[in-house]
């Protein structure tokens, strides 16, 4: 297990300080088996956190935004989506029961989904990611670092 701790959190963001990129720039956090956790800088000046178990092909990313909203993004290369289609799904993880995705947008490759802002959200996250607490973990201290700010927290 590796994790990078609160301090060097500010330092990953003051790096990002930096002029503008044409991609957006990342740092890892923390990794743990197969989940990385991520501060992603993007070249407006904004940042976002994101926890991922990435398959090559296939991934599972939970994305946590300055005004900590959250987004969960399925991806695979096998999916042909167009650009801002909406559908109904349904999501089952391991045994669980399936959770309503209702107006999911479908992109490209991707399947996107705003969580509400709502105890169903949170419960879909604790109860769906479970045996991912740590990883979960470092998501939320990473956020945290990002609350209320569009921009570089630590400027």
């Amino acid at each position: 297990m590796k994790r990078i701790g609160s301090g060097l959190i500010a330092l990953a963001l003051a790096a990002f300080a930096l002029p503008a990129v044409a991609e957006p720039s990342s740092q890892t956090l923390f990794t743990h088996k197969h989940w990385e956790v991520e501060i992603v800088g993007f070249d407006d000046g904004s940042f976002a956190c994101l926890a991922e178990v990435d398959a090559t092909t296939d991934s599972f990313t939970v994305w946590v935004y300055a005004d900590q909203s959250v987004r969960l993004q399925f991806y695979s290369t096998s999916w042909e989506f167009g650009e801002g289609d909406t559908a109904d799904l349904q999501v089952q993880i391991g045994r669980r029961s399936p959770w309503n995705l209702t107006g999911a947008e479908l992109y490209k490759n991707s399947i996107l989904f705003d969580l509400p802002d709502s105890n169903q959200g949170v419960n879909f996250l604790v109860d769906s990611l479970a045996g991912s607490q740590a990883s979960m973990n470092a998501l939320i201290e990473c956020a945290d670092a990002l609350k209320g700010n569009s921009t570089n927290p630590f400027n």
